[in-house]
């Protein structure tokens, strides 16, 4: 950051966007980088991060255009399956608690444990031909998530140059939330039967995480950052011929800028991009799961106390290409604390 301004808070979340990968949740999800939304830091100490994330998943896509039930069925992103699933609407609420300690300006070390809500509609599967019928009331069965996620334990190391504003991260998301078959539809047509594993709280794989980010002051007033990060699923415990799952591949990138003409609140844009690649296994939708998508992020950081300071970012989708048909929100939100000890 600027030199003789106060050292910026450290949030510590950059790699908990995902999400996507983490989230079991297709191609949408935040990618809000939370550690630019605060600036980064080389102060030491420990710190609390505490982080709410809404996401309405109530527009149906295909490629880069909106669809239809219709086109759902008529044109089957699966055509050996003869129709597909008409999917109505997902709310997805994230609580992510994160502790993070930083011994000195290089190394940083964190843990992130997300609490997961979520609640699923779908007008279930239906063969050709498309009948309006099927969206009647009645035909919508629903499943409600509510558990601990995928823990998440990240290295971050920012002593590559003398000026610490070039860091690399390693770390591993742990299947620690419910995965597979642990839900099942309460209600509707369904009732009974397992909600979509994308859908569970976890995956059910332990998945390596790596990535890197750079900030740099451009003028006295304004900071830029970039920032990468890839998600691979090196272990799975859904592994069964019949029973099988794996998460795709995540990559996500960042870049923004902040206003820091007022240390007490500062206002930031980011853009956000996000590439998944299809889930894998025979409990996959593998072909409504891969995509990229593309946020515009506008957000603020304001300071609250001397050692106390929030956040908030909204997100919304300006560009995407979807395999097959997809869900995606108008637009998502995100509000966190971080406090230093």
């Amino acid at each position: 950051m600027h030199s003789g301004k106060p050292p910026a808070l450290l949030a510590l979340t950059l790699l908990a966007t995902t999400p996507i990968p983490g989230w079991a949740c297709a191609t949408c999800g935040c990618t809000v980088n939370s550690d630019a939304a605060m600036g980064y830091s080389t102060t030491s100490g420990w710190r609390v991060n505490l982080e709410y994330t809404y996401i309405d998943q109530d527009e149906l896509r295909s490629g880069s255009a909106p669809a239809t039930a219709a086109q759902v069925i008529g044109n089957p992103s699966d055509p050996s399956l003869h129709g597909g699933e008409i999917e109505r609407d997902t709310i997805n609420r994230y609580l992510t608690l994160g502790a993070s300690y930083r011994p000195n300006s290089s190394w940083n070390f964190a843990l992130l444990v997300p609490y997961v809500s979520r609640d699923h509609t779908t007008y279930g599967q239906q063969p050709q031909p498309f009948m309006p019928a099927e969206l009647a009331p009645d035909q919508i069965s629903g499943a409600s998530v509510g558990s601990l996620g995928d823990v998440r334990l990240i290295a971050s190391y920012q002593g590559l140059l003398p000026t610490h504003n070039l860091g690399v991260q390693l770390g591993l998301k742990l299947p620690t939330g419910p995965y597979g078959t642990s839900v099942v539809f309460y209600g509707g047509p369904n009732k009974g039967s397992a909600l979509d594993a994308s859908l569970q709280a976890g995956t059910g794989s332990t998945d390596l995480i790596a990535g890197a980010y750079y900030f740099q002051p451009v003028s006295q007033d304004f900071d830029a950052f970039a920032t990468v990060q890839y998600q691979v699923a090196a272990l799975h415990r859904l592994d069964q011929a019949g029973s099988d799952y794996r998460p795709g591949n995540a990559a996500t990138a960042s870049v923004g800028l902040r206003y820091e003409a007022h240390p007490e609140w500062v206002p930031q844009v980011q853009i956000n991009v996000s590439r998944k690649s299809a889930d894998q296994g025979a409990l996959a939708d593998r072909a409504d799961t891969a995509g990229t998508v593309v946020y515009l992020s506008p957000g603020i950081t304001v300071s609250l106390q001397h050692t106390l300071q929030g956040y908030a970012v909204l997100q919304v989708p300006v560009y995407s290409n979807l395999d097959g048909y997809q869900l995606i929100p108008h637009w998502t939100a995100t509000v966190g604390l971080s406090h230093a000890f």
